[in-house]
């Protein structure tokens, strides 16, 4: 399974913070001025991503705009979970990501991980930060 997250005229933008956070690169982008509905979309909109595709870490994101007309609800009910290979870089992931957005949970060892926390970036889109327990 792979997310998919509509924004609210800013996917370009939240993608570009993606690939820079996360280490990743936009493999595909269309906005809906390219697309073969084109002519027929607003100028306020032909812009605006219809879709595209990120890939960082060895996991995709997908990501639009709203369609013109559609109303934009904020993001709930999930998180975006990316996982660290240690505590160290888990910290960078959560400072990174946090750039401008705001913690829900801090960077702290938890009795399951020895890093984990939670925030919502500046998109508004909520992650889970996350350090796998070592191995013994």
């Amino acid at each position: 399974m792979e997310a998919y997250l509509s924004f609210n005229g800013n996917a370009a933008e939240a993608l570009a913070f993606y690939a820079k956070s996360l280490g990743g690169k936009i493999l595909f982008s269309m906005t809906f001025g390219e697309s073969p509905m084109g002519k027929d979309t607003p100028d306020s909109h032909k812009k605006k991503i219809m879709h595209a595709t990120l890939e960082a870490r060895g996991k995709q994101i997908m990501a639009s705009d709203l369609p013109p007309g559609m109303a934009f609800d904020g993001y709930k009910g999930f998180s975006l979970s990316v996982q660290a290979k240690d505590v160290k870089e888990g910290e960078q992931l959560f400072k990174t990501l946090s750039e401008g957005g705001k913690a829900t949970m801090p960077y702290a060892a938890t009795f399951w991980s020895p890093g984990f926390g939670m925030l919502e970036d500046k998109f508004g889109v909520p992650w889970m930060v996350n350090v796998d327990q070592p191995q013994s």
